[in-house]
């Protein structure tokens, strides 16, 4: 009996010395925590290669990338190869973007009034303008007699600027005094005529304007009459510019003018 008490006694305490051993022992770390960036690392690098090869398919069907051949020209130089399309292209561009030659520019003409010249004030009828060539200009247009000639048939802006201007210098003057004349009514009247080839170079009125002014004789006065439009010409048709009261006119290219240019076919 006191045996099996000694024994109980023993396990007891065995089983005591048991339980406060299981504390000695560190308990073990999971690996879990060091695999972890080694995954996360192992997914960005995958990221990476997916998003560079998906833009590489892209750039490739755009064409910014295109797909060179080697064993195809065995003797030319890697360099020549990958160069020769962004030469071709440099090419194209200064082609695309050479500037007209004077051959190439459209038809035009702008020419001021010719001076000097004069007009009768009793004549009342329209009377044709001269222009000048030497201060003004003609290109692929000709010139003849206060016409200009259409050499090349399309659509033209044909435009007119006739200026009058009337005044009496004062009589201490030591310049000749300009005869009286009666401008109580005057029609200052601009037109524009067109000599049709189709029609047997019958010539029809283009564009009309005007004014009835009544002046001062004494004093300084001034009228410009400006009108232009778009009209179909073909070669070997003429414009030309009529005026009535033509000795008023502003001999100042600046202010009496006669011009045309080509739009298109």
């Amino acid at each position: 009996m006191a045996a099996t008490h000694n024994e109980y006694r023993g396990y007891l305490r065995n089983t005591a010395h048991m339980e406060a051993g299981q504390h000695r022992f560190h308990p073990v770390q999971s690996s879990e925590p060091t695999y972890r960036p080694l995954l996360f690392g192992t997914l960005a690098v995958m990221g990476l290669l997916q998003v560079a090869s998906s833009v590489a398919i892209l750039l490739h069907l755009t064409g910014y990338l295109q797909e060179v051949d080697l064993s195809a020209a065995p003797q030319r130089p890697i360099e020549e190869v990958q160069t020769e399309p962004v030469l071709n292209a440099l090419r194209d561009t200064r082609k695309n973007r050479r500037c007209k030659t004077p051959k190439e520019s459209l038809p035009s003409a702008h020419l001021p009034i010719r001076r000097p010249q004069e007009y009768s004030k009793n004549v009342p009828q329209a009377i044709t303008i001269d222009w000048e060539e030497k201060h003004g200009y003609h290109h692929r247009m000709g010139y003849q007699k206060g016409k200009l000639m259409v050499l090349e048939s399309g659509f033209y802006y044909v435009y007119a600027k006739t200026c009058f201007r009337y005044y009496r210098i004062p009589e201490d003057s030591s310049q000749p005094e300009i005869p009286s004349v009666d401008i109580s009514n005057t029609q200052l009247i601009q037109y524009v005529f067109h000599e049709s080839i189709k029609w047997n170079s019958k010539a029809v009125i283009l564009m009309k304007t005007g004014s009835t002014m009544r002046w001062n004789d004494t004093s300084y006065n001034m009228y410009c009459a400006q009108q232009g439009r778009g009209v179909r010409l073909d070669e070997g048709d003429a414009l030309f510019v009529n005026v009535s009261n033509a000795w008023m006119l502003d001999l100042e290219g600046e202010g009496t003018y006669f011009g045309a240019i080509k739009l298109g076919n």
